[in-house]
């Protein structure tokens, strides 16, 4: 073959190939552009756009009147697009700005921000996060007026990415029944968790873009869905109760050096738990709150129960409390177990009424195993009746349902009743407990605990909680005779340590002994339960103080103090218990009004007819006194100024502290004793204020 036209054909044949080759090229390209256009051009806008939530702004947890014990603050993180600021603005104000974020987030000097932002800007990017501290919506105001910033998101390039943080204003007071949330702003326990459905809100969405440095920009292109937040819970909890309840508890826990302990509040009439507490102690030695032993602790009550006892004895039979029950020499064999009564010797022959004040365990087994051996299944029916078996539809998850045997059970023994009539071998919460109690006080009428009133959203309300089951359990009579028992407890029986001379409390002592491994043990389990006053019963409280250790093991050394001093501080600070004075008796004492709002404060003062004048037009004031006569003095309100809060209530002081952007400690009860940072120092040079209350 000629050489000269072998090459030829191999060129020829190499030219078509790459006709073909071409050919195809620019068909793909056709393919791609006309025909696979679209289906490209929408896998790229996913890749590069997205929604995202804007996360709707939990809903408040308030108090009967309004206080907030949970909200939520808006916190932000400061983000950049340096793109976006023009070249005159970012020459003439970049050395300011990078020097006001130095001076403001204090980690690191104001060339590094300058270099930052320049090389951001230089390498065209779209999105840079200027520091990962999260600013408060004071703190954002003061930013949103620096150089580069005060032009905005469109012109400036700031971006304020908001985040809400749960707040608590009265910071751990009721910690585990108002509860808490997780990192996602999610209820974990108590009402966060079980209304989150309300107080979460819907969520609203955001079209954001991915640019360099694998960075979403929001795009706010009229597309977006506005959230909506979350509904107001409002709660019948009582703030002044509930700190005058977790106070004496942990004042009676401290001085016995117990394990756990609990108090439950409640309103008479209504079934409104006005406060709850729950304290145990930590690996540490501190006590915290950290279950709800109110409403989900287990136990075996003790002597509390020997009421239900023996009204199920007086309801069933003819007995009259002022009978004689012979209880002994203080032990007695009820078929193969002896039971023993606190006292050496025991009490002897003594009244129904004696037997239930002293709190013979002998005496109360004996009645009710006499009357109920053989019918047991009536005496059962009677404790079903008093509501000890009621599975709450309470307003908190998790509360627990009593266990109560029943005599057809394999574990029913001959020894069961007399063990029950005195408080064993069953288990109670101590709601269950109380609401028993409430019953008697509330005229036999028995009515499920409240926690929860109604669920608002601003103003409106959305749903209301009526009173839940109402039935009555016990007839008058026996009411009367409960009263009188329990009075008789405190006047002179167990209890009557915590007499008192200005109004009567009725209630009961409690201690019962624990188990472990299977064994009762030298450990108690101490309580007190009642109501008061007793003629006129507003409040029914029980107190539970687990493990006492300092000498005392007794519901009435260790428990009844406790509630005592519950009792008697809601005395001292309510006036419906005090009667009216004739003006005539009553001698002038000028008023402690030191400051506060004014507005307020004028009302006051108008309604108790004093004299007050003011030259100033400031909402908040403080007092100054000429002449019997009331001069209403303004206080700075300069932003950027501290001010002077000595002499406010915690509530007014925390109001107007954190509207200067200071984060808020206090401790202490009463008004505003001192602050530690003078009145008129620069608030930019401070994160936070501590408060002393006295």
């Amino acid at each position: 073959m000629n050489i000269k036209k072998e090459i030829l054909y191999r060129v020829r044949i190499v030219f078509f190939i790459i006709i073909l080759i071409s050919l195809a090229i620019i068909y793909s390209i056709f393919n791609l552009q006309f025909k696979q256009g679209e289906y490209w051009q929408s896998k790229s806008t996913n890749i590069n756009f997205k929604y995202d939530k804007i996360k709707a702004s939990r809903g408040n947890i308030l108090s009967d009147d309004g206080s907030i014990l949970a909200t939520s603050l808006p916190f932000y993180k400061v983000a950049l697009d340096p793109s976006i600021v023009s070249n005159e603005n970012f020459k003439n104000n970049i050395d300011s700005l990078s020097y006001l974020l130095s001076s403001f987030f204090k980690d690191n000097p104001s060339p590094y921000y300058r270099n930052m932002i320049s090389k951001a800007r230089k390498d065209k990017r779209r999105y840079i996060l200027l520091n990962r501290k999260k600013i408060g919506y004071q703190d954002k105001k003061v930013l949103s007026k620096w150089p580069i910033f005060r032009d905005g998101r469109l012109k400036g390039g700031v971006l304020f990415e908001k985040k809400d943080e749960r707040y608590r204003p009265f910071s751990r007071l009721g910690y585990r029944t108002i509860g808490s949330v997780d990192e996602n702003n999610n209820g974990t326990v108590g009402i966060e968790y079980s209304y989150n459905s309300f107080l979460n809100g819907l969520d609203g969405e955001v079209l954001k873009q991915k640019i360099a440095g694998n960075y979403w920009k929001p795009i706010y292109d009229g597309t977006e869905k506005l959230p909506k937040n979350g509904s107001d819970i409002v709660t019948t909890i009582d703030v002044n109760l509930q700190d005058i309840s977790e106070s004496a508890l942990l004042d009676g826990m401290v001085k016995n050096n117990a394990d756990y302990g609990s108090v439950i509040l409640m309103e008479v009439k209504t079934g409104e738990i006005k406060a709850i507490a729950n304290f145990s102690k930590n690996k540490s030695g501190y006590y915290t709150e950290n279950y709800n032993y109110a409403i989900q602790g287990m136990h075996e009550p003790g002597s509390t129960f020997k009421l239900a006892s023996l009204l199920a004895y007086i309801e069933d039979s003819d007995i009259s409390i002022y009978d004689s029950v012979d209880t002994g020499n203080g032990e007695f064999k009820f078929y193969s177990e002896t039971m023993k009564d606190h006292k050496p010797g025991g009490y002897g022959k003594i009244t129904v009424k004696e037997v239930f004040e002293k709190s013979s365990n002998i005496g109360i087994a004996k009645m009710v195993d006499n009357h109920f051996n053989d019918k047991p299944d009536i005496f059962l029916n009677y404790i079903k009746k008093f509501g000890f078996n009621k599975n709450f539809k309470f307003q908190i998850y998790g509360a627990s349902v009593p266990l109560i045997k029943n005599h057809t059970d394999s574990a029913w023994s001959k020894v069961s009743l007399p063990w029950i009539a005195h408080g064993y071998e069953f288990m109670l919460t101590p709601l269950h407990t109380l609401s028993f109690y409430n019953a008697i006080a509330n005229e036999g009428y028995y009515i499920e605990p409240k926690i929860v009133k109604k669920i608002k959203e601003a103003n409106k309300v959305i749903k209301e909680f009526e009173d839940f089951d109402k039935f009555k359990i016990i007839s008058n009579n026996s009411v009367k005779t409960a009263i009188e028992l329990l009075e008789g407890v405190v006047e002179n029986g167990t209890a009557d340590n915590i007499k008192h001379s200005n109004y009567k409390i009725a209630g009961k002592t409690g201690t019962a002994k624990k188990v472990m491994n299977g064994k009762y043990v030298n450990r108690y389990y101490t309580s007190f339960v009642g109501f008061f006053p007793s003629e006129e019963p507003r409040y029914s409280c029980i107190v539970v103080i687990d493990n006492p250790k300092k000498y005392r093991i007794y519901g009435s050394d260790v428990a009844a103090p406790v509630f005592k001093e519950i009792a008697d501080k809601i005395f001292i600070s309510d006036t419906k218990y005090f009667t009216e004075m004739k003006k005539n008796d009553i001698k002038f004492s000028f008023p402690r009004i030191r400051s506060g709002f004014k507005k307020d404060l004028i009302d006051l003062s108008n309604s108790l007819g004093l004299s007050n004048h003011s030259k100033t037009e400031n909402d908040w004031v403080r007092t100054k006194i000429i002449d019997n006569s009331i001069f209403w003095e303004g206080i700075n309100s300069k932003s950027y100024l501290v001010p002077n809060v000595v002499g406010m209530t915690l509530k007014d002081a925390i109001f107007i502290l954190e509207s200067k952007g200071l984060d808020v400690n206090f401790s202490g009860r009463g008004r505003v004793k001192n602050q530690n940072i003078s009145p008129g120092k620069l608030t930019k040079n401070y994160k936070s204020i501590t408060i002393k209350l006295g």
